[in-house]
């Protein structure tokens, strides 16, 4: 069983009879919306996203966005969720869901490097102003997964680069390894932030335009290292806009750089690795574009 396979299923007719249950008023109609790793997810109405948990693990992530998005909202300068209906656990359904009213916008799949480098802006300063949020008060777990600790996640790189270099997804994982092969791996950060923790393409919203409009799926969201937001600079921002973005975001330092780098080698990797895993054939290539991404200096 792969780390992602969901331990519950939640099919359209079941999470219309939890909305119903649970909210009356809402939920005359239902459409799929997706799922990742930790949810699936469904459009009710025509204009509420409900969100429930396919893994154990993710249902304190759930429980942690109805918690703090709106309490940080306000404070950000782009769109955010900000779940407004807070499923409980039943017979039927044993963890706790959670919907909120969809923000306007597309995933920022498929940008044109013109585009990218116009995101550059809005998210230094989405990212200047989350970080800035003191967290005192907030009830924040620290990284629990140990997301920058490169010599435990050494393994997990390796085999999955392998998989994809045997699958002819890529030719050669050495140019990814080599990101790694010094060994001297960054220490622990000294200081934490605010950090929503899986920022990403799939997770940044676009308008018509394609401008930035939003960031959604803030379940890794915690008190942790700057770097791992930082990683759009080194898997969705052209290299010709790092220093425009860290004009706007303000001093980063060396260690974070190579942090941020190394992390999004290994986001990178896994995201493409799972949807080939998957055999979601739309999401391989953007996913290798990522990869190839961060071996651009």
């Amino acid at each position: 069983m792969a780390e992602w396979d969901a331990e519950r299923e939640v099919t359209p007719e079941l999470a219309l009879d939890l909305v119903r249950e649970q909210f009356p008023g809402i939920g005359r109609t239902i459409a799929p919306f997706g799922f990742g790793w930790d949810n699936t997810a469904f459009l009710v109405d025509g204009d509420i996203v409900f969100r429930f948990p396919r893994r154990e693990i993710a249902v304190p992530l759930i429980e942690r966005e109805a918690r703090l998005l709106p309490r940080i909202a306000p404070r950000l300068p782009l769109p955010i969720p900000c779940p407004a209906w807070i499923g409980a656990p039943s017979e039927r359904f044993p963890w706790p869901f959670a919907g909120y009213r969809i923000l306007p916008g597309r995933l920022a799949f498929g940008l044109a490097d013109d585009e990218r480098r116009a995101a550059a802006r809005p998210l230094a300063e989405l990212l200047r102003a989350l970080h800035g949020i003191p967290t005192h008060g907030l009830d924040l777990p620290g990284d629990e997964w140990e997301r920058t600790d490169f010599a435990r996640r050494m393994p997990e790189l390796v085999e999955r680069l392998g998989g994809l270099e045997a699958a002819g997804v890529i030719d050669d994982a050495r140019p990814w390894l080599r990101l790694f092969e010094a060994g001297d791996f960054p220490a622990p950060a000294t200081h934490r932030v605010l950090v929503h923790g899986d920022l990403a393409e799939r997770h940044i919203l676009v308008d018509g335009a394609n401008g930035v409009c939003g960031v959604i799926d803030w379940g890794d969201v915690h008190e942790g290292d700057a770097a791992l937001d930082l990683t759009i600079l080194y898997s969705f921002l052209p290299p010709s806009t790092r220093d425009e973005f860290l004009r706007v975001y303000g001093d980063v330092d060396a260690r974070t750089l190579r942090t941020a780098r190394l992390r999004a080698a290994f986001a990178s990797t896994s995201s493409t690795y799972y949807a080939w895993s998957i055999g979601d054939l739309e999401w391989v290539p953007i996913g290798l574009a990522a990869m190839k991404l961060v071996l651009e200096e």
